[in-house]
Parts: C-alpha cells; sequence; structure tokens
C-alpha cells in the first residue's frame, strides 16, 4: 500500500497518507485499551494515601475479647487483678478499640515475635508503665513464656528483665517514675534533679525500642534542684524567693532532660512517648476523699469525656518536647491512647484491687486498668507501631 501511494503521489504523501492509516488503526483499539490498566512505574508518583490515625475512633462492642483470662496469665499484679478479686461486671472486657476510618488489627503475638525477634524493648517511667509491660506479657502468653532473668538480689526494686529464648528477645521495664534522677526525703516527698536523667540512661545502649512515660508522681510533694541548687518545688515549704512551683514546670522539664540526653548519647534505636493516662475519672470525690469510678461502660461518640486541666496540660507538654526531640533527628514515635483511655472510666480497678476486708495502702483505684481490659489496646496499637 504504501509502495502504491509512493508511486502516486511521491514519498511526502506516502508518508502522510501511512500515518493516517495508522492512527486509523489504533483508535479502534482505544475502547479495548481502556479496560486495561497499565503498572505504576516506581519512578512515577503515586497519589498520597490518607494516613490512618490509629489513635482517634471509638469503643466498640467485641464479644471475642478478652484475649487471656487471669486464669491464663500469671503475670497479672494483684492490684489489677479484677477478676481474681471478684468484679462482677464483665462487660468492661467486651470491648475493642476502632478507629476512625480503618481498622487497627487484635494484637498477634506471632507477628510480634516476627517483629522483635533478636531484638530488645524497654519500658521506662511509673506504675502505669508496668501495668503496659504485664498486658504485653499476658497477650505473649498465648504462644511462650520468658525466662526471668531479673537481678534475685532485687526483687521489690522495680526493674525486670524477660527473657523469650526461642526468638531472643527480652523485655525490660526500669521503675522512674519521674525519668529524672530523684530521692525520696520523707513518705511521699521527693527531691528531683531536673537536670539530671534518671539511672535508667546507661542501659539505654543495649536497647531496640524505649517507651518513655510519665505524669502521675508529679502531683506529689517535690522539691526542684537544677545544677545542684534548689530552685522551686511544689505543695512543700519553700525557704527561697521563687516563682517555679508547679508541677507543669518539673514534669516538662523532666521529659526535656530526658529526650535530649538520648539525643545526646546518640542512641540509634526507636524512642516512643507515650501520652498521659487519665487522672480524671474519680467521681464523688478526689482519690483520697472517698472518690470512686462507678461507671460500667465507656463513654458514646456524642458524650464528653472529662479531662482535667493539669492532664491536659500534662499532654500539651508532652506533645511539644516530643516534637522538639523530634525536630533534632531522632527516629522517634509519639504513642497517644489519651482519648481512646479518657473514653474508659469503666476500666479500673475501683475497690477490685484488693478483698473487701483486707488492709491496703491504696484508695479507690482509678488511675490503673484492670488486667484484662482497655490497656490491652496499648498493645495493639504498639504492634501497628513497630510493623511500621
Amino acid at each position: 500500500m504504501v509502495l502504491c501511494v509512493k508511486h502516486l503521489f511521491g514519498p511526502a504523501a506516502a508518508i502522510f497518507l501511512s500515518a493516517i492509516i495508522l492512527l486509523s488503526c489504533f483508535t479502534n483499539l482505544i475502547p479495548y485499551l481502556s479496560y486495561y490498566t497499565f503498572p505504576s512505574s516506581p519512578y512515577m508518583s503515586p497519589e498520597p494515601v490518607p494516613k490512618c490515625d490509629i489513635f482517634r475512633g471509638e469503643w466498640m462492642p467485641d464479644p471475642s475479647s478478652p484475649p487471656y483470662t487471669n486464669e491464663t496469665c500469671a503475670h497479672i499484679q494483684n492490684h489489677q487483678n479484677c477478676l481474681m478479686y471478684g468484679r462482677p461486671d464483665l462487660e468492661f472486657l467486651k470491648w475493642r478499640w476502632k478507629p476512625d476510618g480503618c481498622d487497627l488489627p487484635r494484637f498477634d503475638p506471632h507477628k510480634f515475635f516476627q517483629v522483635v525477634g533478636n531484638k530488645t524493648l524497654a519500658f521506662v517511667g511509673d506504675s502505669l508503665a508496668r501495668n503496659h509491660y504485664q498486658s504485653l506479657l499476658c497477650l505473649l502468653s498465648k504462644v511462650a513464656l520468658p525466662k526471668d532473668l531479673s537481678d534475685p538480689e532485687r526483687p521489690h526494686d522495680g526493674n525486670k528483665i524477660m527473657f523469650y529464648e526461642a526468638y531472643n528477645f527480652t523485655i525490660y521495664t526500669m521503675w522512674s517514675p519521674f525519668l529524672v534522677r530523684f530521692e525520696e526525703i520523707a513518705d511521699g516527698m521527693f527531691n528531683l534533679y531536673l537536670d539530671e536523667p534518671g539511672d535508667w540512661l546507661p542501659s539505654v545502649p543495649r536497647f531496640d525500642y524505649l517507651i518513655l512515660s510519665a505524669a502521675n508522681w508529679f502531683t506529689r510533694q517535690t522539691y526542684f534542684y537544677e545544677r545542684g541548687q534548689l530552685v522551686g518545688g511544689r505543695y512543700v515549704a519553700l525557704n527561697i524567693t521563687t516563682n517555679l512551683t508547679s508541677n507543669r514546670y518539673s514534669h516538662r522539664m523532666a521529659f526535656r532532660t530526658s529526650l535530649r540526653a538520648l539525643n545526646g548519647v546518640g542512641f540509634r534505636g526507636k524512642v516512643i512517648v507515650r501520652t498521659v493516662s487519665p487522672m480524671s475519672h474519680f467521681e464523688g470525690g478526689a482519690y483520697d476523699k472517698g472518690g470512686d469510678c462507678p461507671r460500667k461502660r465507656p463513654y458514646w461518640a456524642n458524650e464528653t469525656a472529662p479531662m482535667s486541666e493539669l492532664e491536659r496540660d500534662f499532654y500539651n507538654e508532652q506533645v511539644e518536647e516530643f516534637n522538639e526531640a523530634a525536630a533534632r533527628g531522632m527516629d522517634m514515635v509519639l504513642m497517644d491512647p489519651t482519648i481512646a483511655m479518657l473514653k474508659r472510666p469503666d476500666g479500673h480497678p475501683s475497690r477490685y484491687g484488693h478483698w473487701p476486708d483486707q488492709k491496703r495502702t491504696m484508695y479507690n483505684d482509678c488511675i490503673h486498668w484492670c488486667l484484662p481490659g482497655p490497656i490491652d489496646a496499648w498493645n495493639d496499637m504498639l504492634l501497628h507501631i513497630l510493623a511500621g
């Protein structure tokens, strides 16, 4: 055909007419091509996928919960063993955290061990860090039990080392309720050295993952020290003139000192900063004035969960200090279960952390969380973070 056209009209016309013929053939194929999706080139920039915020959502009914009981897990501290102490209502166990617009998979111990094999994870903080740690041990107990490598000479110092031999995985929990160095000078009264990291810092090089958390202990009677000098205090008499009398100040400085210290020692692992757990679920009085947490269900979506001014300030300070440290280039993640836990006033031990006639040092406990209970969702979140 091309030869014929070239003979009749010359070379230029032949090229032009040939292009028309090929174009008409291609046009006839267009309806078929529209049904075929070409694979994305690795050099093309795909449209950004909206990121799921696992920390914003609602508690949804889940009849399959809980994943363990106090009879299947031996790592539950008595104060949080609500089932052992006869809590009669069990509906608090039948909920699951559901983020808005996406799903947060239930904790999978097999997947967790795949992620953390040959690594170390450390919880540094107060009794809520320990509460979190014990929840993790219970969830992992469906697959493996750890060896206790803790120092037998110091059984009550709050530091534990648990080793999962089959996975070469170690969990540390390190008692540091203020994160910075402190000393108790009287019953319930402490000196805080706000510019000195706690004694957990030298252990940091052995960790791959470090979870930092603290808040509740900053409501105690404390003196503030910086550069070895008394600079302020909270709920204590001061023999100096100072305006440093806020526990907001001591709380902020503790996080700032700790995070900067991690950056200063060149920590190469991942730092997870967990935000404040609710302190405002007491009703009918303060913790030492007969207050209790009697509610039997979560707050619904159309209800406002209460958050005290102190909690809000602590939360904002933690986020701000996290952002400041993250800007320095450390591998950091903010674990933010605050809103989720504000909606769970039903998940605390209350009076079910002891027998009714038992002498105790704790009031109705509306600070810690029953195990099993809502705090197990923290490990759903943790696995999501570690799996990346």
